[in-house]
């Protein structure tokens, strides 16, 4: 009996000391978990359950030059409601109704959907929805508003009301300009908007938010833990309705002729400041949009477009006058192997270097460059080289700036036909912003300056960095060549190859190009004829404010080809628009002159509209409107025919004054 006791007790002081062991080893795990491991399970924990929600900065506003919106980004909010809230009953069944009063005028559907629609989110089973959605890409003022609302006005705690901040980047222009003031997403950082991209963003805020039911989350306060600081506005040198202009108008030649794609360029002479830049491409269904920047990233053979550059370096290096004689003949000639021809049919003959620029003659200007640089072609290179035409124009927007290429004497595409194919725009490649640049520097006088699309970096009214004119040149050339030059380009369009472009009521000067594109396979080319044609100028000729390029690749041949009928036409529509909407005012000095013959026939002309005259007027040589006001005014009923100056009358002067009768005028 003892012994068996004895065991018992034994048992129990074991179990004892085993249960005492197990609850100190409890003890010290939770000791371990609380204070040595405690912050790391805290953050697994959180992990799982809290986050910190990244809320983006609204960018910044790209602006164009008058402050119209080219790019913004849209404020969008997502509400939804925490269906638990009010917790009071009484305060929820008391302003339910109002509520979705509230909701129906604000977003539609009836108020009977959104008293369905909370109720039953509040009484789902097992536990109310606290993440209901109300609506979606809802702007600012809606936002506030809505928080003005029955139970919404309560705040997120109390009322259950929670908004999600989004931000949407809208083109107020839509697709025109899309690609030059550009965007930054998944597609890239093209344009403007890429260039600047680190002043545009701004910087981001956050907001920490609570896991809840099937994988939502909530805010856990009311207010962003740290706000954004919106990013800097971008204003640019685009001005909205010339940039409307251009845009229409190249779009208008490009769906007319079928071409593949084009571009234009409008900049203003003095600064280098882009006031509107286009580039379509067209879709496989016909229609166009902005599809790359052409007029910056395309490298192409500028065809005859290069002849001024290739006659500023003959004059500036003083190889040839403009008067210098060349012979082209019959429009056809050969030369190391290969045929040149002029688009004239029969040749111009012998012409001068002038004449041969107004008329593009590709024999008069291989001949004479070949002529007076075979033996030395690197000084004509050179002299091309001096105006900076083998070097990029390292825009703001540089990402894709194309390549251009001035081949010299030893590079692999040098050849013996290399200097003549060059002379009139092949065997090199110039994008049309470089083409333009250096237009652009004649029009100013060899001034080259470069061009630019932005004006300056703002922070609400103050600036933050300012881009001023920069000069790559002073002066590219003497003014005695820019003097010679400018003549012939306005001997262009007066009576050269854009003859067709000329107006009498606006002067524009400026080249023609027609190059031949894809022509390796000349047999193939002829098959499937292949061109780019180009107009580059500028306007008034006289003090040029614009210079301006338009290139259309791969026109309809069977529709045209050749630059003054497809690509100056779009030229010719954007200057007389311009003038139209800023015409050029001139004032006038001198007082109106004082003729005696005027101030005799004034006198006694007032004498008669005065009826101190009885008798018929002599109203020969009068201009028709006059003589009618000043019959009619002695009581006589006037017919007439023609118009310009009464040349006959049918009551001969001196004759009595019969009140009522008629007289018949006959105008010149």
């Amino acid at each position: 009996m003892a012994t068996e006791k004895k065991n018992i007790l034994s048992r129990l002081y074991i179990f004892f000391v085993f249960l005492t062991l197990f609850f100190i080893a409890i003890v010290v795990q939770l000791t371990r978990i609380q204070y040595v491991e405690g912050d790391k399970y805290r953050n697994i924990s959180e992990e799982r359950t809290i986050k910190n929600d990244t809320i983006h900065a609204n960018r910044g506003n790209v602006y164009a030059d008058d402050g119209s919106l080219l790019a913004t980004s849209m404020s969008r909010f997502e509400i939804r409601m925490d269906a638990s809230k009010p917790e009071d009953n009484k305060v929820f069944e008391e302003n339910i109704q109002q509520l979705s009063i509230e909701l129906s005028k604000l977003l539609g559907n009836t108020p009977d959907y959104y008293v369905m629609l909370i109720r039953k989110a509040r009484n789902r089973s097992p536990k109310p929805n606290k993440y209901l959605l109300i609506a979606r890409n809802i702007g600012y003022l809606d936002c506030q508003k809505m928080k003005t609302f029955p139970i919404f006005n309560l705040g997120m705690y109390q009322g259950g009301f929670i908004a999600e901040q989004s931000t949407k980047r809208e083109h107020p222009l839509g697709k025109i300009a899309e690609r030059t003031i550009g965007y930054d997403d998944y597609r890239g950082a093209p344009g403007i908007e890429g260039a600047y991209k680190k002043y545009l963003r701004g910087k981001v805020g956050w907001r920490r938010k609570q896991r809840i039911a099937q994988g939502q989350w909530k805010p856990i306060n009311d207010s962003n833990e740290v706000e954004p600081q919106d990013g800097r506005d971008i204003i640019t040198t685009i001005n909205v309705n010339i940039q409307d202009i251009a845009h229409h108008s190249l779009l208008r030649q490009l769906e007319y002729y079928k071409a593949e794609h084009g571009c234009v360029v409008v900049m203003e002479t003095k600064t280098g400041e882009i006031k509107a830049i286009s580039n379509l491409g067209r879709t496989s269904d016909g229609k166009y949009y902005e599809k790359l920047n052409y007029a910056i990233g395309e490298s192409h053979e500028p065809g005859s477009a290069f002849k001024v550059m290739a006659m500023v370096a003959a004059l500036e290096t003083k190889a040839i006058d403009s008067s210098t004689v060349v012979d082209t003949g019959n429009g056809k000639y050969r030369m190391y192997g290969r045929s040149i021809s002029d688009s004239h049919k029969g040749g111009y003959g012998e012409i001068s270097a002038a004449r041969a620029l107004e008329v593009s003659s590709n024999i008069a200007f291989a001949r004479l460059i070949d002529e007076k640089f075979n033996k030395e072609p690197i000084k004509f290179i050179n002299a091309l080289k001096g105006m900076h035409l083998d070097k990029k124009l390292n825009l703001s927007i540089r990402k894709g700036e194309g390549e251009p290429v001035i081949p010299s004497p030893g590079d692999k595409i040098w050849s013996k036909n290399a200097l003549p194919s060059i002379a009139y725009g092949y065997n090199l490649s110039l994008t049309p912003m470089q083409i333009l640049t250096f237009y652009n520097a004649i029009a100013n006088d060899g001034e080259m300056v470069r061009p630019r699309l932005v004006k300056e970096i703002r922070f609400w009214d103050k600036k933050v960095k300012v881009f001023d004119k920069e000069v790559i040149d002073p002066e590219i050339c003497s003014q005695e060549t820019i003097d010679k030059v400018k003549v012939m380009l306005k001997n262009v369009v007066e009576r050269g190859t854009a003859k067709t472009l000329y107006s009498e009521n606006f002067s524009m000067a400026g080249k023609t190009g027609t190059a031949r594109t894809e022509y390796a396979n000349f047999e193939e080319w002829k098959k499937d004829r292949k061109y780019i044609s180009s107009f580059t100028g500028y306007f008034p000729a006289e003090n040029p404010k614009y210079s301006c390029i338009v290139v259309i690749h791969k026109p309809s041949a069977g529709k045209g080809y050749y630059g003054a009928d497809v690509s100056g036409p779009v030229f010719k529509d954007i200057a007389q628009k311009i003038y139209t909407d800023a015409p050029l005012l001139e004032e006038i000095i001198n007082k109106q002159p004082q003729f005696a013959k005027i101030d005799s026939d004034f006198e006694y002309y007032n004498k008669i509209a005065e009826r101190k005259v009885k008798t018929i007027p002599n109203v020969r040589g009068m201009v028709g409107m006059d003589a009618v006001s000043l019959l009619e005014n002695l009581g006589l009923k006037v017919q007439f025919s023609g118009n310009g100056k009464v040349r006959n009358q049918s009551i001969n002067k001196g004759e009595e004054i019969v009140k009522g009768s008629v007289i018949k005028l006959e105008l010149s």
